[in-house]
């Protein structure tokens, strides 16, 4: 049995994180709804609390029975969940005379104490809070202050519980993974064990026992995950796997051809689909970047009912899905980012069941075990690629005359990043067709033509992303062999937006 580390999600933008560091101390663990503590689940060897944007004495407060956990399992309480926790038994959260956010130091800190083990003197911490514990209940002892912050952290007296008000999850709290781990090993006695080798071997046995001898049917988009989750199901139930890759006409250049390639050269069982005729005449006159992912996710479902129509009893829709796609499309607060095309809806309209091998898993992670189920370098390290494709990067409407500048312009940029040793330096990259022209001058001649921007970033999960820092020179390069080689573009410009507050994509 797999054991498992369950992060109570009471809506922090940094829940993510927690996990990340966590699976980084090899040890599994997952995020559930702040009230939805699986208390059957006997691999459970520990609990984290997530912060909050919300206060504890908000009538609006995400709360939760805590009956089935306290003292049952160590608990490691974040901000909120620490404030939570004092609150609940009797203590005082209060607002902050001035919001708590940024670097703090732990000016003093019970040395002895096993959650601060290996931290160092006047080790620096994140706040990130509006409100401050000033009174914990009596079998609370405090254990950690700030110059700002008297009780930084605490721990019930006699039990395997603690709190605290900073953020040992962010990059910025020094010796936060420490933290994390003293919690993890030392008090939950985590044995370290999961690794892409554990998670292949564990992933192939569900599958086989959630499956059986049913059919399943695939959407390949070309990108990793997809592909990760064919070869996942391909070793666990073989030719039993049919896979469909749609061309909706906003594909790559030549990557329709490509992937198919790929794809055969894996041994999957693979079905082509040029439905581009049908996608564009869908999405004529549409600019509403919503609008135009709706459109193409219930394209997809509609390719798809036919398809696996074809296919004697499929039971099973098999997805790429993986940690980001739910987390963007869904908060727990109930506020859509962005809807993907491959979260929610499609099981009822095609009747059939779901299947999501890689569900739980952050990009690298998806990459890590491609790597241990043998795939080609090129398919494991090529760049996310948003499901609708091009379609989301032209802003406005589409034309099928666009989608070629966009298509020309683009790959100029991808083979100038391979060409110059930056593709596998950068996340994710990408032009962006701008719904502007501008003026020009090519020869003698004026011209009045299309901008595009340059998108390139840096990250390690897409939870959050930096703009990358490409050379002058190579930017020089690529802009001035867009504008000479692709008709129609004058201007090319370079996004040096970060994520926050921007997003990757543009729409």
């Amino acid at each position: 049995m797999q054991e498992k580390i369950i992060i109570l999600d009471f809506g922090s933008q940094t829940t993510q994180l927690i996990a990340r560091r966590v699976r980084e101390l090899d040890t599994y663990c997952e995020i559930v709804p702040y009230n939805k503590f699986p208390k059957d689940d006997e691999s459970v060897i520990g609990v984290i609390l997530s912060g909050s944007p919300f206060s504890v004495y908000d009538e609006t407060a995400f709360k939760t029975d805590m009956t089935e956990i306290w003292g049952k399992y160590p608990i490691l309480g974040i901000c909120y969940g620490a404030q939570f926790m004092s609150y609940m038994n009797g203590g005082k959260v209060e607002p902050a005379g001035t919001r708590e956010y940024g670097r703090a130091h732990l000016d003093t800190f019970c040395k002895d104490n096993v959650l601060f083990k290996g931290v160092r003197e006047k080790s620096q911490v994140w706040m990130s809070h509006g409100d401050t514990i000033t009174a914990i209940p009596a079998n609370f002892k405090t254990i950690a202050s700030t110059d700002k912050v008297a009780i930084a952290a605490y721990q019930v007296e006699g039990a395997q519980i603690w709190g605290v008000q900073f953020h040992p999850e962010v990059f910025h709290t020094e010796d936060g993974t420490q933290i994390l781990k003293n919690f993890v090993v030392d008090v939950c006695g985590c044995k370290q064990d999961w690794s892409p080798a554990s998670f292949v071997e564990s992933t192939v046995a569900e599958l086989k026992k959630q499956i059986g001898d049913d059919k399943v049917v695939l959407g390949l988009s070309g990108g990793v995950d997809s592909s990760v989750a064919a070869v996942l199901l391909h070793r666990a139930i073989g030719t039993n796997l049919t896979c469909i890759f749609v061309d909706h006409g906003m594909l790559r250049k030549n990557e329709y051809s490509n992937v198919l390639h790929d794809y055969e050269c894996l041994g999957l069982n693979v079905i082509g689909v040029d439905a581009s005729a049908q996608f564009f005449g869908e999405l004529a006159g549409v600019s509403d970047p919503e609008g135009k992912r709706k459109i193409i996710g219930k394209g997809f479902i509609d390719v798809f009912d036919v398809e696996a129509h074809k296919i004697k009893e499929v039971k099973w829709l098999a997805q790429g899905t993986i940690y980001p796609d739910c987390i963007e499309s869904l908060s727990i607060t109930g506020t859509v980012i962005k809807s993907h095309h491959n979260v929610g809806g499609l099981p009822e309209k095609m009747n059939l069941k779901l299947c999501e091998p890689l569900r739980l898993l952050f990009k690298d992670e998806v990459r890590k075990v491609g790597r241990q189920l043998g795939m080609p370098e090129h398919l494991i390290t090529r760049h996310p690629f948003p499901g609708p494709g091009l379609a989301v990067r032209i802003l406005g409407d589409i034309t099928p005359e666009k989608v070629h500048i966009l298509q020309e312009a683009d790959d100029i940029f991808i083979q100038g990043l391979r060409d110059w040793g930056l593709y596998d330096k950068v996340w994710q990259a990408g032009v962006i067709l701008l719904p502007v022209q501008s003026v020009g001058v090519m020869g003698d001649e004026r011209t009045y033509e299309r901008a595009v921007a340059l998108r390139a970033v840096t990250s390690t999960d897409a939870m959050t992303a930096d703009w990358a820092h490409l050379p002058y020179e190579f930017l020089g390069k690529v802009s001035n062999d867009i504008i000479n080689k692709v008709k129609g573009v004058n201007r090319v410009t370079y996004d040096i937006s970060s994520k926050p507050p921007a997003t990757i994509e543009w729409e």
